[in-house]
């Protein structure tokens, strides 16, 4: 098949295209700046120049492809919500004939659980969730009568050294001198390995149904307090603890997304696909794994 991508040149998006072109598919990747599209180039992928505001671009990409897949996103981007919702719109009405569109969500679209493992049928809810706009694109592209809407609820993932978060907290402990977390830090979140996660991409493109959503989370989850202090042993630093108001100045409304539990059930995707996370867990992947050599640097 050929999949038209969104995100492609990213983090995930980028592992995404790798496993696809792997499996024997082409892929075409949205790229707008010149690094962008070097890199498209790099992975062996058509490169389709333009950006999630470029809307006839969008239309035309995904009309001209067997299959989309939207990974892009900016979560910084105060504007996200609007050009999400433009950027679906414009894909899903180029994607017809029962085409598969996967779409790429979270788990912290749904409300925080204490802890307890939820699966794809526990409720979601915008006002609770602080990534609501992932909730109404999940709801456009499952109710989009022309194509084979999925819907992907990622957990926190991590590998090849990249992740927002776990980035973000190894530079933080390396400025500030010590590994941070919240309170008790017992928190609980649920993982999943990049590579991992794009093979689930791929059979969802190969053998997904419309109407499919799945969650994405392998092993067991770790709280922020383990998380930070296995950042704390790759950097040398101590894991220490913060107030919540300590972190809100820093971090802003980030904070809040910080102190909640997101434990994931994955177990429909093993039964729908046969998909089952194999790579290192998130604590030996961090301690042993592809953070640890450039934690120091």
């Amino acid at each position: 098949m050929h999949v038209f991508m969104t995100g492609a040149t990213g983090y995930l998006g980028g592992v995404v295209a790798e496993h696809l072109l792997g499996a024997g598919h082409t892929v075409s990747a949205l790229a707008r700046s010149e690094g962008s599209r070097e890199r498209a180039g790099r992975l062996g992928l058509t490169v389709v120049a333009g950006g999630l505001e470029d809307l006839d671009v969008l239309r035309a990409a995904a009309a001209g492809a067997d299959a989309v897949v939207h990974t892009a996103v900016d979560y910084l981007n105060p504007r996200m919500p609007e050009i999400e919702r433009n950027a679906l719109g414009a894909m899903l009405d180029g994607t017809d004939g029962g085409r598969p569109f996967v779409y790429t969500s979270t788990g912290l679209v749904y409300p925080d659980t204490g802890g307890v493992p939820v699966d794809e049928d526990h409720p979601v809810d915008p006002v609770a969730s602080p990534q609501p706009y992932k909730i109404h694109g999940e709801r456009a592209v499952l109710a989009h009568e022309k194509a084979a809407g999925m819907v992907v609820r990622a957990a926190l993932v991590y590998g090849r050294g990249g992740s927002g978060l776990l980035e973000g907290m190894i530079a933080g402990a390396r400025a500030r001198g010590a590994a941070t977390y919240i309170g008790e830090g017992a928190n609980r979140w649920s993982s999943v390995h990049v590579d991992d996660l794009a093979r689930l991409y791929v059979a969802a493109v190969e053998r997904g149904t419309g109407g499919t959503v799945v969650n994405a989370s392998s092993g067991e989850p770790a709280s922020m307090r383990e998380i930070a202090e296995a950042v704390a042993r790759i950097t040398g630093t101590p894991a220490v603890s913060i107030t919540f108001e300590q972190a809100a100045e820093a971090l802003g409304p980030y904070a809040e997304v910080l102190v909640r539990s997101s434990p994931l059930d994955a177990s429909r995707a093993e039964r729908l696909f046969g998909w089952r996370a194999t790579a290192k867990g998130l604590l030996d992947e961090l301690t042993t794994g592809s953070y640890a050599a450039t934690a120091t640097a």
